[in-house]
């Protein structure tokens, strides 16, 4: 078995104390590096570099900082990614602080995903996601600065060396052979429709992928959908829709249901009786007589209004007409989730007509399949009839 080799990302210009430390922390490990330096000026110390990014890309000549990142960055990507396809690369670490992570992570998630990869930042903390995105990509509290070596630092940085090192000689995960991979939406208020769906999946030998509707999580349902890692999708839950309309704390924003045109996917309204926040206090004010659902002492649910149930279905209805490949859109008229049948706090039937009529109006004439069924979203007919649509569109294996 060849050795790993691993990536060690940098700004040499200002970290290549840490940088150094690195190599030498993996080479001590018995694994290979490349070093990708990817400091704007030639650095006084540190590792040499394999790679110097700068010499690769034009840089501008007027001093803009975020110019200069943006096109080192975009450097750095192409730099992992051949090191990648050439073999070269089996894991990745980086070292910096805001300006040398928005750098590292640009590069690194383009890395596929399984890819060992993290970055020891100052920024892994508060709002992570403009350098993760929808990736697998770990960042690591660097504690203190990254500005030298001290006893913190050191610790730091070996820490995330031996995990870098772990990962990378780690085994390789073995997965029984499956049919199609499906991705599935889900909520909590829509797990029973989608945990009989997926049992009736894996009963024929398909992978079932889950996504939780956090915004993230529809996020990353479309990436991989976009990557062509999917073989179809049981878009149950578009609650993120609702988020999105009306500024609740989990949109996906306007991507969601675009990823993968070509994939067959079947399209519900699972909780689009709903829009999310925090916990009580954080409703803002001007909801403050709107009908609210405490979910969980992190978590309150708004009923969406027949007017922005007009308006979400009519989106849900353009984004499945704009698909290219085989698309059905199934309707539960008896709710759309656990809270919003005849019994349910949600129960709301002008709302549920709203959302309905929009939907039936904007897919009228478009070729996209609808189908309506008498049950709630959580019924087992529900997701048996889904999971049959899905198989109709060519999203799963055969039954076996």
């Amino acid at each position: 078995m060849s050795t790993p080799v691993v990536a060690v990302l940098g700004t040499l210009d200002t970290k290549g104390a840490e940088a150094g430390y690195a190599v030498e922390r993996l080479t001590a490990s018995g694994l290979r590096t490349v070093v990708v330096d990817t400091g704007t000026y030639a650095p006084g110390g540190g590792p040499r570099a394999d790679i110097a990014v700068r010499d690769t890309v034009a840089l501008p000549g007027d001093g803009d900082r975020g110019a200069a990142v943006a096109a080192l960055a975009e450097g750095a990507r192409e730099a992992v990614l051949a090191l990648h396809a050439e073999g070269r690369l089996d894991g990745a670490l980086a070292v910096g602080g805001t300006g040398g992570t928005s750098i590292a992570a640009r590069a690194l998630r383009a890395l596929p995903l399984g890819v060992p990869k993290a970055v020891v930042s100052t920024a892994a903390s508060g709002d992570t996601r403009p350098y993760i995105g929808e990736t697998d990509l770990v960042l690591m509290p660097s504690v203190v600065d990254v500005a030298g070596l001290n006893s913190v630092s050191t610790r730091v940085l070996a820490n995330a060396c031996d995990a870098i090192a772990g990962m990378v000689r780690g085994a390789p995960v073995e997965r029984p052979a499956a049919g199609a991979t499906i991705a599935a939406s889900m909520f909590g208020v829509t797990t029973p429709a989608v945990t009989r769906a997926r049992e009736l999946m894996e009963e024929r030998g398909d992978e079932v992928l889950v996504f939780h509707m956090t915004g993230t999580g529809g996020r990353a349902l479309e990436a991989l959908a976009d990557g062509g890692a999917l073989d179809g999708v049981l878009d149950l839950t578009t609650t993120e829709l609702a988020d999105e309309l009306v500024g609740g704390g989990m949109s996906a924003g306007p991507g969601r249901l675009s990823g993968g045109p070509a994939v067959p996917r079947v399209i519900s309204t699972g909780a689009l009786d709903m829009v999310n926040f925090g916990p009580r206090e954080t409703v803002p004010e001007r909801f403050a007589d709107r009908r609210l659902l405490v979910h969980n002492p992190t978590v309150t649910l708004m009923r969406t209004t027949p007017e922005e149930c007009a308006e979400l279905g009519a989106r849900l209805a353009a984004r499945a007409a704009a698909r290219e490949g085989p698309t059905a859109v199934l309707l539960p008229l008896g709710g759309v989730s656990a809270v919003a049948g005849p019994d349910g706090p949600f129960h709301d039937p002008d709302a549920d007509a709203a959302l309905f009529g929009a939907v039936r109006a904007g897919l009228s004439g478009t070729g996209v399949r609808v189908e309506e069924l008498d049950t709630g979203i959580n019924d087992p007919a529900f997701a048996e009839a889904a999971v049959a649509v899905l198989g109709e569109l060519g999203g799963t294996s055969e039954e076996k």
